[in-house]
């Protein structure tokens, strides 16, 4: 009960600390569902800007030799980490030949003193090309690729490292480090950052900067990185629209040096902060003998094997009490398959006592009332939609659609209070430009024909029920839509306690203002209503915004619950005691719950 008490003050004192730093109240999830909300694009933006060029000093190659450039970072297991960079020259030209990944060791000194590497472990490392048949095109061959897995971790603790081969010796500057916190109720990442579609624009550039003035711990990125096939293999200039640029073009063809560039663009950030990749349409690359996602598969370390799932295209892991599922939409996602088997087994193995929070990313988004993208991958929504449902899942993160969207609680088109909460990243900064058109606008619902995705089958439908009966799109923003706007921008996830988060959607335009935002919004999760399997034994709630302003009710924790309203005080029975609970918590009033 002490525990409930401290929940309480926690969460109260830091709702009031946001509301008096920002001077704005702040809704939580429980008011929900919200009405609708556009902000239309604003027209003193520009709607896209071109890719930085490659001889900028932040995308050229700045060291010589065998000289590691490109590190990164990214999480294996709560008390280890995965340490990747490049070595040697990548080539491009009609013949090229792959370097030899065993010329250089792959080595990572690290210690908890800068200067003092009391650890050293060895990796792993390798090449990658992407070969083309057609004449004209050319090829590219990778420089080499490593990936150490450093283990022996101590949580929330500075760690400083080189890597590198000590033998030649070409070693890397000292980089430095902070682990997360071991999974628990009360361990959470200070702020998990969401980009989408980032791309390597002005733009892109921006959102870099406005993520690291955030000071995140961690980055999810939900696919579309680098945009490299917006290039011919040539080079040259990129384009918003390949096939509208290069209609004769016999593949789709990709600039793979952007990839290197990429990198290095990247490497401030997420050489002291891991970077969790799935992989978007944009990674697909298709080369000769049928090939894809070389580059993706072969850049970037993931806990495959940590998490079971054996592959670079779906996998999981835990972030102090946030269980993160990783879901691949350009591999087989039917519930015969693989992906799907593995996804079940790992939903099950959560104890949402450790890890209360269930977070899920994908490229993707499922529900989105854009004209972009608009009900493109209902197959896997009509595949895995009713698994993440039952193990209740809280938030799902996605991209692909190039704005921002926030969902109402939902599932399977209807408003439900113990659905997930999807919210849409897709607007990084990348080429393409940012998507203005909603179905919903007059003559912008796309037909059945259009939308089709390059991975999986096409199930497009019209709504059963609601104001969009019978119909492919509605005639207004949807109900379960809540926040929309065109913009691009960054979103920050901050997991206060085992039922509270605050998100906040930070727009590039705002960068340089103190405590702007786009969109924020607290989630709560509400175990004792969503969870059947949970016994709802003492809750202890209250409305804030209530509390605050109109001093309304008030529960006190104990073996009976008190209810004081201004005009009906009254003692509830034990009997009465869940379904009274559970009635408020399905009308929106409370937030802070504890259980024994």
């Amino acid at each position: 009960m002490e525990d409930c008490k401290l929940c309480m003050l926690v969460t109260f004192f830091l709702i009031i600390t946001k509301m008096v730093a920002t001077g704005k109240y702040i809704p939580t999830t429980l008011e929900g569902p919200f009405d609708p909300v556009t902000i239309r694009f604003d027209p003193s933006l520009r709607q896209g800007s071109d890719d930085i060029p490659m001889d900028d000093p932040r995308l050229k190659k700045n060291v010589t030799s065998m000289f590691p450039e490109q590190i990164a970072l990214a999480l294996s297991t709560p008390t280890s980490m995965w340490v990747s960079w490049v070595t040697g020259d990548a080539q491009i030209g009609s013949n090229v030949t792959a370097l030899d990944p065993t010329s250089v060791a792959s080595e990572v000194w690290y210690g908890k003193e800068s200067g003092k590497y009391t650890n050293k472990k060895t990796g792993n490392a390798t090449v990658y090309s992407q070969l083309y048949l057609f004449e004209g095109l050319l090829n590219y061959t990778s420089g080499i690729i490593h990936h150490v897995r450093i283990d022996g971790l101590e949580p929330g603790t500075k760690y400083y490292y080189k890597c590198g081969d000590s033998s030649l010796p070409a070693m890397s500057d000292e980089h430095v480090f902070e682990t997360l916190l071991l999974p628990g109720p009360n361990s959470y990442p200070r702020r998990i950052a969401l980009i989408g579609d980032l791309g390597l624009t002005s733009n892109s550039s921006t959102t870099i900067d406005h993520l690291t003035r955030n000071d995140p711990s961690l980055i999810l990125m939900v696919g579309d990185l680098t945009y490299a096939n917006q290039y011919l293999t040539t080079g040259g200039k990129g384009v918003p629209c390949f096939s509208c640029a290069f209609p004769d073009a016999p593949i789709r063809e990709t600039y793979q040096p952007r990839w290197d560039g990429w990198g290095r663009f990247m490497k401030p950030l997420i050489s002291r902060v891991p970077m969790m990749v799935i992989e978007g349409n944009h990674e697909i690359e298709p080369q000769v003998a049928g090939i894809t996602f070389k580059s993706y598969l072969t850049r970037f370390a993931v806990p495959a094997e940590e998490s079971g799932s054996n592959t670079n295209f779906y996998y999981s892991f835990d972030a102090g009490g946030v269980h993160v599922i990783m879901l691949g939409a350009y591999v087989d996602y039917n519930s015969t398959g693989a992906q799907y088997a593995w996804l079940k087994e790992d939903l099950h193995k959560v104890d949402r006592m450790v890890t209360p929070w269930l977070v899920a990313a994908m490229h993707p988004p499922w529900y989105n009332s854009y004209s972009s993208h608009y009900q493109e991958f209902e197959c896997m929504r009509l595949e895995m939609e009713e698994l993440l449902y039952q193990y209740g899942v809280d938030i799902i993160f996605s991209g692909h659609v190039h704005a921002y969207e926030r969902m109402n609680r939902v599932y399977n088109y209807t408003l439900h209070a113990c659905g997930p909460v999807y919210i849409t990243v897709g607007d990084g900064g990348n080429i393409e430009k940012v998507d203005v058109d909603h179905a919903d606008d007059p003559g912008k619902c796309p037909s059945e024909g259009h939308n089709i995705p390059e991975f999986g089958g096409v199930c497009h439908l019209n709504f059963s029920s609601g104001p969009a009966k019978g119909k492919f799109c509605w005639d207004r923003q949807p109900e379960w839509s809540a926040f929309r706007e065109s913009s691009f921008g960054h979103g920050i996830l901050e997991v206060l306690n085992s039922t509270y988060a605050l998100w906040t959607w930070h727009r590039n335009q705002d960068i340089y203002k103190e405590e702007s935002s786009g969109d924020q919004l607290y989630i709560v999760r509400q175990p004792e209503l969503c969870s059947p399997s949970t016994s709802l034994k003492v809750i202890f709630h209250f409305n804030i915004r209530e509390l605050l302003f109109n001093s309304l009710f008030y529960f006190s924790c104990g073996k009976r619950i008190e209810v004081s309203l201004k005009r009906d005080p009254m003692r509830l029975s034990k009997e009465r005691k869940q379904k009274k609970v559970q009635r408020y918590l399905q009308n929106g009033r409370g937030f802070c719950h504890c259980s024994s």
